[in-house]
């Protein structure tokens, strides 16, 4: 991929670049402050314009945003660059009459399950995609009900549509003694809904066909019309394990709009906060590896490490998973720099037990045989596919949201971003492990020059306007896109989770292995199937 333009340089001569290769077809603002430029097309180019974002400048497709407003609908495009590169949003108009918009997946194949979600969701035809229909939308659900159109009524109820006893599952492998055997969608323990097709010829899975979406929770359509701060109360509830960050970038954009300012001391707590919910995923990610692969010992050690983690976080912060601590300006307590600093012993404390059992993982032959050279997902796929996080970055691909969209504070401390290359399950192990000793270093930073002062403004006011707010949350980046109109209610409100992005690309790792590798696989990636049932 060519190497993508510095930023200055890029938002200098974008509308230029762009008016030159289609005139008279597009229109560019740029607002430096907010890294953020729009580009409004003709929706005759809009394939051409993702691509060449995608292709030549080396972005990554963030989210596909649908607005259905009073006499037209609005679609729009994010992408966001590498180190400094900023966000870019293309979008088009088209009349609320108009049922098909052209198709950007066989570009851009990270765009394909968005607009499978945006046809079942707001009934827009994507010309060219090749499978559209009961993706979100099971098969009880009526043809021609779309939820998330302005005129669905959600208190009125439908007509649940009688199942065909006739409806077979799609099959794509057609060869003798090719059989099919589904996992899911329902589990033992706490893991939700979610079921795979697995096909074979015999023990190696060749095909994985998923499916989401059992518990489909309506959380964008809830929020219309209902106060921003009930909103952060959805945003924080949808999944329960990465809850600090998602209230935490819908707040950024709602501050975005409003033009409210965090304090300082606010600020820092975030990424206390937000670092120690990572440590806490990352733990409980390599207790999950552990488990898939029977090793007992080391599972019973993580998962002990995640408890404590657990109960750190409740001791100081009042709940286990960092529930109500996110509100606009800022946190809704304020946490004691002796407090701080005895969190950050503790972890001191527990990273010398945790590099313990990572020895003991590293030197067990028979744990690593289980995930070496398995589930490898290679650079170009984890491109193509739009992954995020640990999984994106043990395949090489080492965009960080905290390092090429910086928030909160994150570009004056010092740490790195761990990769690997190899892309496989021990490359995931890996990331997780590396990944928590720099959440550590991170703690430690802050918690050494805490800022004094109050940990939100006294007074603000919330002002109409859309925005998106980012954060990179355990699994990966997140996008949080809000409109909220003059009554300070919401408009329209889009989640893009990592575990939606990276269950997209899943299948890449799946395929071509046995199927006894199957669970572990699905551990080493460490997803959760209610970040993606939103």
């Amino acid at each position: 991929m060519v190497q993508s333009l510095n930023k200055a340089t890029e938002w200098l001569n974008l509308s230029e670049i762009s008016a030159n290769r289609w005139p008279g077809k597009i229109k560019v603002r740029c607002k430096q402050d907010r890294f953020i430029c729009h580009m409004e097309c003709d929706k005759s180019i809009v394939a051409d314009v993702c691509n060449w974002l995608f292709s030549e400048l080396d972005y990554s497709f963030a989210s596909l945003v649908v607005e259905d407003l009073a006499s037209e609908q609005l679609l729009t495009y994010i992408f966001y660059g590498g180190f400094g590169n900023g966000l870019i949003c293309v979008s088009y108009r088209i009349s609320n009459s108009t049922t098909t918009v052209p198709s950007i997946s066989n570009l851009i194949h990270a765009v394909d399950w968005h607009e499978r979600e945006i046809e079942d969701l707001f009934g827009l035809v994507f010309e060219g995609h090749p499978r559209l229909g009961d993706f979100v939308l099971h098969e009880e659900w009526p043809e021609g009900i779309n939820p998330m159109r302005a005129d669905f009524d959600p208190s009125n109820p439908y007509i649940h549509r009688e199942v065909d006893p006739d409806w077979r599952p799609l099959r794509i492998v057609q060869s003798p003694g090719a059989f099919m055997m589904p996992i899911g969608p329902v589990y033992s323990d706490f893991a939700e809904s979610a079921h795979f097709l697995l096909e074979t010829v015999g023990e190696d899975v060749i095909r994985i066909i998923p499916r989401f979406f059992y518990k489909y929770r309506g959380i964008e359509k809830i929020a219309e019309g209902n106060a921003v701060e009930h909103v952060i109360l959805l945003a924080e509830r949808f999944s329960g394990t990465s809850a600090f960050a998602h209230s935490l970038a819908l707040c950024k954009a709602v501050e975005n709009i409003s033009g409210i300012e965090v304090p300082p001391r606010a600020k820092a707590l975030r990424i206390v906060l937000a670092e120690l919910e990572r440590l806490r995923h990352h733990i409980g990610a390599i207790a999950g590896i552990c488990s898939s692969t029977a090793f007992a010992v080391a599972t019973s050690q993580a998962s002990i490490l995640e408890e404590e983690l657990l109960r750190l976080s409740g001791v100081l912060t009042g709940h286990r998973y960092l529930f109500g601590l996110n509100i606009l300006s800022g946190l809704s307590i304020d946490l004691a720099d002796d407090a701080i600093g005895m969190l950050a012993k503790n972890l001191r404390g527990l990273m010398v037990e945790l590099n313990k059992l990572k020895k003991l993982l590293y030197f067990s032959s028979s744990f690593l045989d289980r995930l070496e050279e398995v589930g490898a997902v290679s650079l170009e796929d984890a491109v193509s596919h739009g992954l995020v996080g640990p999984v994106a970055r043990a395949s090489g691909l080492l965009r960080d949201i905290r390092k090429v969209l910086p928030y909160s504070g994150y570009e004056k401390l010092d740490f790195t971003v761990p990769g690997e290359e190899e892309g496989d399950g021990y490359a995931r192990l890996r990331v997780l492990f590396a990944e928590a000793e720099q959440s550590v270093n991170i703690i430690n930073q802050v918690a050494s020059s805490l800022p004094p002062g109050s940990v939100n403004a006294k007074s603000f006011r919330i002002a109409p306007g859309e925005a998106l707010g980012w954060v990179e949350a355990p699994r990966g980046a997140s996008f949080h896109w809000i409109r909220v109109g003059e009554d300070g209610r919401v408009l329209r409100y889009r989640l893009t989770t990592p575990s939606f992005s990276n269950w997209h690309g899943f299948h890449l790792a799946a395929e071509n292995f046995a199927f006894q590798d199957f669970p572990i696989i699905m551990a080493t990636f460490g997803l959760s199937n209610a970040e993606s049932d939103r």
